[in-house]
């Protein structure tokens, strides 16, 4: 039995390889700006520009529920909070503290109520 290979998915069909560069003048360049500025998008921020310009192309329509809020900011610190909690666990596991009588529930819910708070400001920088 061969064993399976942990990691990244597989996109099979769905990997893009085709690859297509787009130059723009100054006019073009300024009307593709204020569209991504009409769907709060920055356009100087890698991988924004990208997936409007595909749904433009393949939908004809880009619904303004269908864009998605920029999470960068959000995805950062959830990084962050994740490598907080790695160097946590890890420390837990060199010093032998891990046994079943510790009691960590004041962190535990120290954590929920920080993540509820990092996603109440989310939804906030929503555009309505």
């Amino acid at each position: 039995m061969e064993k399976q290979k942990s990691g990244r998915k597989q996109l099979g069909k769905n990997k893009r390889c085709h690859n297509v560069m787009l130059r723009f003048n100054d006019g073009e360049y300024e009307k593709l700006k204020s569209i991504c500025e009409s769907y709060h998008l920055n356009i100087s921020e890698r991988g924004t520009v990208s997936p409007l310009l595909r749904r433009l192309v393949l939908r004809d329509v880009v619904d303004e529920k269908d864009v998605l809020p920029n999470t960068s900011h959000l995805a950062y610190h959830l990084n962050k909070i994740g490598n907080n909690i790695n160097q946590l666990v890890k420390l837990a596991h060199h010093k032998n503290l891990r046994n079943p009588n510790s009691n960590l529930e004041v962190e535990i819910q120290q954590t929920n109520k920080l993540l509820g708070k990092l996603i109440e400001l989310a939804i906030k920088e929503q555009p309505q």
